[in-house]
């Protein structure tokens, strides 16, 4: 697939003119958003996105098609999978609900950037060392692993960047008005907790970045197509943070499903990596080309199936759990 840098700008420019309205509205009218407008703007990211996708395919085919829409739902998954540690943070500082918008919208800009890098990087890397998908395979099987381990409600830990901000910036213990810094009486300017919570927001997504940037590399080694699944993930983000709400709480198996496709794409990194390989101590430099190359189909399918059986699991026993809770409750 070849992108043409006017292509680049045009898509860059859109991204900085829909961020720019989103941060006025949201400057403007801080207010907690109802499900009905959550709602709206969720379908608008989504069906954005098909249309983007549809798009592709008309004018570059639609194998590259394919692999924005796996790479795009790859990263939606893993992001619905951060909204948990969101609420936490959220919870964490006590941030009041008509701000926290405010709050997403500078993190997920924040993230952007961060990503834009890491993707750079990453396509950089891959371009140069064609033996760097051992490593991400390997690191996105071992992260499978520990996603199954960890418990959302210690997956959120001061790093050392909050906690130096904390002992430099002067921070008052009042959000006010939800503006980055307020003026106290005696004319000292004082910065808000919603400095710390957009540097937690930002640092946690960079942590979050370490294997989804190398799990969407594993379905599209192309950087435009890598870079705009992410933009589509992580638009809709702050919506969908208010219309779940609750419903995060019941996604029990979420984990267990998001373990399975990291560690699926793990696999599919592996032997692609073998199927290609260049490293001299194995084969003596040449692919073992009984390693299958899994078809981008194939891993749509898994990934559609896999987040539908765990989420559909996870209502499931949450439904049963609460009639038996009410059962026992009324005996």
């Amino acid at each position: 697939m070849n992108v043409h840098a006017w292509v680049w700008f045009a898509t860059l420019g859109a991204l900085v003119v829909m961020l720019t309205i989103d941060l006025l509205i949201v400057g403007r009218r801080p207010h907690e958003p109802s499900m009905r407008e959550a709602g709206g703007w969720v379908a608008f990211y989504v069906g954005l996105a098909l249309l983007f996708g549809l798009g592709i395919g008309v004018t570059a085919g639609w194998s590259p098609a394919g692999e924005f829409y796996t790479g795009w739902l790859t990263e939606y998954s893993l992001s619905v999978d951060n909204l948990f540690v969101f609420m936490i943070i959220m919870g964490r500082f006590s941030v009041p609900r008509q701000f926290q918008q405010k709050v997403l919208l500078i993190g997920i800009v924040l993230a952007l950037i961060m990503r834009g890098a890491f993707i750079a990087a990453g396509a950089a890397l891959i371009e140069q060392f064609s033996w760097v998908f051992y490593i991400f395979g390997a690191f996105l099987v071992y992260t499978a692993i520990t996603l199954l381990k960890n418990d959302e409600e210690e997956e959120f830990k001061e790093n050392i960047l909050i906690r130096w901000a904390k002992r430099v910036f002067p921070v008052s213990s009042s959000f006010d008005s939800g503006h980055m810094t307020i003026v106290t009486e005696a004319g000292r300017r004082l910065f808000t907790p919603m400095l710390i919570v957009m540097i937690a927001i930002g640092t946690t997504d960079l942590i979050f970045a370490l294997d989804s940037i190398p799990a969407i590399f594993g379905i599209t080694k192309e950087p435009y197509l890598v870079f705009t699944a992410n933009v589509f993930a992580l638009m809709g983000l702050r919506q969908l943070y208010f219309l779940l709400g609750g419903l995060l709480e019941r996604l029990v198996y979420l984990n267990i499903g998001l373990s399975f496709v990291l560690a699926f794409i793990g696999v599919k990194l592996f032997l692609e990596a073998l199927h290609t390989n260049s490293l001299s101590f194995i084969n003596g430099g040449h692919g073992l080309h009984w390693a299958p190359e899994i078809p981008i189909w194939l891993s749509l399918l898994v990934i559609i199936g896999t987040l539908g059986i765990a989420t559909a699991a996870s209502l499931i026993k949450t439904s049963r759990d609460r009639k038996k809770e009410l059962v026992d409750s009324s005996v």
